[in-house]
């Protein structure tokens, strides 16, 4: 773990703790490279502050003005969809959107194309739901206005220009790096570094790798208002704009108040009416970060961890403002935050619930070739199931790749869910024709925006 604390436009306190790799020596100090997740969103909005400081976009700008090839599902909300609306999560689209297609390995550009054929989860502006990849389209958008990557745009307008010399926004450099910090999970009880999470195509929204040390510069930057060391780096208001609350998230778990989301910042209120902005990030292959502001006392604190799950950096961040406003701990707050991680590990548990105990008197599948052949929709595109050494295995992705099926009952099968712990077990489903051919599958791991159903290509498609 690693911690950075800004007061009054000072670091004053930057310390690492642990090592970056269970089992060997080296320590974490306060240039250990850390995988952020989410905790790039608000990273993503300040580089597009610096972008609409020059003039060249606009938080209001239709994305389709800067990104004319980008299409959602409905033709007059890809008309009026703009930047802001990406940033807030208010578009329409589902929270999970576009996850899956990483899952497969897609690529960004691929990715954002098909969000086309995912029907809105709410009307458009009038609901709250966390988007990666719909905050990415924003992010592109604006990165094109200028005629730039999001990578190179990233370091130009930001991490340059604050001489965050260890952040990249590429899964390559944080591989690159010799003082990255290896991703941790539990396995039976043990921290194990046994998994990997590249995140270049939701970059803007989870792909970011940083220190304490470089990040306790973007925190000036922030408290600053867009100045540091007496350099104006990103115009005051095209700043301000992210810290504004755009739309309710939901109940804040702490004060049971209204919580709300700015531009990609947690904006929450508590009883005495202080504004904090908050983010934090998780992978579930191994990371979790949390960042807390408190812009009216001037003061910061980003704590990384390579470790899932676990509450240890939102607990800290919240002991730690408990201790400066009211000079005590009010509670647990590592155990406060822990609960909901853990608690969100039992509900992926759940998913194989189903599965978990086999019929007693399963029915035999058919013949393997009943269910072997090419299926298609327009999300995913095409996918093989093939039957090979008396098995089936699903063929999914742009590069074919293989996840065995394990026979459950019938024209019933399984396929394991995800592969990082605890990996539990989805169905797949086979509609079998008159002609006792399969003519549909349902992959229920896909399924969350009801993209999950796949249907027999015949052969002169």
């Amino acid at each position: 773990m690693a911690i950075a604390v800004v007061h009054d436009d000072q670091v004053v306190y930057l310390r690492g703790f642990g090592v970056r790799e269970a089992g060997r020596p080296e320590p974490v100090d306060a240039e250990a490279v850390f995988q952020l997740a989410s905790m790039s969103k608000p990273i993503a909005s300040t580089i597009v502050a610096a972008i609409v400081s020059e003039g060249a976009v606009a938080w209001d700008d239709e994305v389709i003005t800067h990104d004319s090839g980008f299409r959602m599902h409905d033709a007059w909300v890809t008309s009026q969809v703009t930047i802001r609306d990406f940033f807030a999560h208010r578009s329409g689209l589902s929270g999970s959107a576009g996850n899956d297609l990483e899952e497969v390995s897609y690529g960004r550009d691929d990715i954002l194309y098909r969000l086309r054929y995912l029907e809105p989860t709410s009307s458009f502006r009038s609901t709250y739901a966390y988007s990666n990849f719909g905050l990415t389209e924003g992010a592109i958008a604006a990165a094109k206005a200028i005629g730039l990557s999001w990578e190179d745009a990233a370091a130009e307008k930001l991490y340059r220009p604050l001489g965050m010399s260890s952040t990249s926004s590429r899964f390559a450099d944080f591989t690159a790096s010799p003082k990255r910090a290896h991703l941790h999970v539990l396995d039976d009880g043990v921290w194990t570094p046994a998994l990997t999470r590249k995140a270049d195509a939701q970059s803007p929204a989870g792909g970011v790798s940083s220190t304490a040390r470089d990040l306790a510069q973007w925190v000036r930057l922030q408290l600053g208002g867009g100045t540091i060391d007496g350099r104006p780096i990103i115009d005051a208001d095209a700043l301000a704009q992210t810290h504004l609350p755009e739309i309710m998230r939901g109940t804040n778990l702490v004060t049971g108040s209204p919580g709300f989301y700015g531009l990609g910042w947690n904006v929450d209120y508590d009883a005495e009416g202080r504004v904090f902005l908050d983010h934090a990030g998780a992978f579930s292959q191994g990371a979790q970060t949390q960042v807390k502001l408190l812009p009216e006392e001037d003061l910061g604190i980003v704590v990384l961890s390579n470790a899932f799950p676990t509450g240890v950096p939102a607990g800290i961040a919240d002991s730690f403002f408990d201790l400066v406003l009211n000079g005590s701990l009010s509670r647990d707050w590592i155990a406060f935050w822990s609960k909901p991680y853990h608690e969100l590990v039992e509900i992926l548990v759940s998913i194989g619930l189903p599965y978990a105990t086999p019929p007693e008197r399963p029915s035999p599948a058919l013949p393997l070739s009943t269910y072997a052949g090419t299926y298609t929709n327009d999300y995913f595109g095409d996918i093989e199931i093939v039957a090979q050494d008396g098995a089936l295995s699903l063929l999914i992705g742009p590069h074919n790749e293989p996840f065995p099926l394990e026979h459950f009952d019938r024209d019933i099968f399984t396929q394991v869910a995800f592969p990082e712990p605890p990996a539990p077990p989805a169905g797949v489903f086979f509609s079998v024709g008159p002609d006792r051919t399969a003519q549909e599958v349902v992959l229920e791991v896909y399924n969350d925006d009801n993209q999950g159903t796949f249907t027999r290509v015949t052969p002169d498609r």
